[in-house]
């Protein structure tokens, strides 16, 4: 009776481990992303797919996807489905330090509050930090955030602390600069030049060295020079293909503007992008004019790349965020599959992160879920002046590292009365 029993329960338990082995393999996948239209400008992918992820992985994309082989199933009928956008201009480094503006200050902002809401997987904080202070700002925010937070470091020693302190060419070391780019290859991967005031290219030699050392590209925001200094010197001679001009649609005091006042797009504005120079919009608080961004489009002197500038003056502003950004360009005719690109694929290749942006076999399972809604919308730009649109995007859905980080209308969640 006894060998009767060991043997009906062997054969149970084998039953079970073969049930389970099958229910096991039935769903190989911990997410399938359904009817999307999804966008990868890295691969050339356009069109409506099912996208699945594994283990924290994109793991397939084709054309249907049984639902029976997932844990999970998000249903994005009517939506867009690209790679985690990545900002490659924001601030960051907040903190408590008074009258230090964007280092350590109050006036930056805690990464995870402004990225997932918004389809933002990576975020990168330009010039919050310098050499002398990027180990606290690697501390205090990237190694507390959920988001990916990567850095341009400041020219400056002490970082964007704004005033004076951003003028001293003293502390403009591009060689300690370089060495502490070298030892945080992970996280640093730029040099940023931002907010000097004089007639003088010392700075801007000084990063360019500084990125030339560390083998990074350079990011400026340029101006406020009286007179002012020449765009094309700059664009032709100081700055090399891969480098990144910031604010690009700016008009501001000490700089001249790449769409002239008879409404064309300056000659050197073309020949630098010919060149290899990067023009980003870094929108910001008050480097964003309809009067020179609509004018450029209309010409097809598109950005490369499209990000915000966050900081708290911005997102209180005209700017708001990156898809409100991004919806700006939708209303200036920029394919949708362009401004994908301009915050995935392109931004990647800026800040030379081939690994990000794009939603090949294998890559990061950072994903965006976009709506792209129609009504009447209006946009402001940083002047305060208006332009109508009926093209909005909406974040509906972010995945980062294969985990569901914000789900605006619950499309990842179990119904509760199931």
């Amino acid at each position: 009776m006894m060998m009767k029993n060991t043997l009906r329960n062997s054969k149970l338990i084998t039953l079970l481990f073969m049930f389970s082995s099958l229910v096991f393999n039935a769903q190989e996948y911990d997410i399938v992303i359904k009817n999307g239209h999804v966008i990868d400008a890295k691969n050339g992918i356009d069109k409506v797919s099912d996208l699945a992820i594994k283990d924290g992985k994109i793991a397939e994309i084709s054309k249907s996807i049984s639902a029976s082989k997932a844990v999970k199933i998000i249903d994005a009928k009517g939506l867009v489905v690209a790679p985690g956008l990545i900002d490659i201009h924001s601030h960051n480094f907040h903190g408590t330090e008074h009258d230090a503006y964007l280092s350590n200050s109050f006036t930056a902002l805690p990464p995870d509050g402004f990225s997932f809401r918004n389809g933002v997987t990576t975020l990168v904080d330009v010039g919050g930090a310098g050499w002398r202070n990027f180990r606290l700002f690697k501390e205090n925010v990237i190694d507390q955030s959920k988001t990916r937070v990567l850095s341009f470091l400041n020219i400056i020693g002490s970082g964007m602390k704004g005033g004076a302190v951003e003028q001293n060419i003293v502390d403009m070391d591009p060689k300690l600069t370089a060495m502490v780019a070298k030892q945080f290859p992970e996280h640093i991967v730029g040099v940023k030049l931002a907010h000097y005031s004089g007639f003088d290219w010392t700075p801007t030699e000084r990063a360019a060295e500084a990125g030339r050392l560390a083998d990074i590209p350079v990011m400026i925001d340029f101006g406020g020079s009286q007179p002012e200094l020449s765009l094309e010197t700059l664009f032709m001679e100081k700055l090399r293909p891969g480098d990144i001009f910031t604010h690009v649609y700016a008009h501001v005091a000490g700089r001249i503007p790449i769409v002239n006042d008879a409404g064309e797009v300056e000659d050197f504005a073309w020949a630098a992008q010919k060149r290899g120079i990067i023009f980003d919009v870094g929108h910001g608080g008050g480097s964003f004019l309809f009067e020179q961004a609509i004018p450029a489009m209309k010409k097809g002197f598109v950005p490369n790349t499209i990000s915000t500038d966050l900081h708290t003056g911005s997102m209180n502003g005209g700017m708001k965020d990156i898809v409100n950004i991004m919806s700006k360009f939708l209303n200036m005719n920029m394919p949708v599959a362009d401004v994908i690109a301009a915050t995935t694929w392109n931004s990647a290749k800026a800040i030379k992160r081939e690994d990000l942006g794009h939603l090949s076999k294998g890559a990061v399972a950072d994903v965006a879920i976009l709506n792209q809604r129609t009504g009447d919308f209006g946009f402001i730009d940083t002047k305060g002046k208006r332009m109508k649109g009926d093209k909005k995007l909406e974040c509906e859905l972010t995945i980062r590292d294969g985990k569901v980080v914000y789900d605006l209308n619950g499309l990842a969640a179990t119904p509760w009365d199931k």
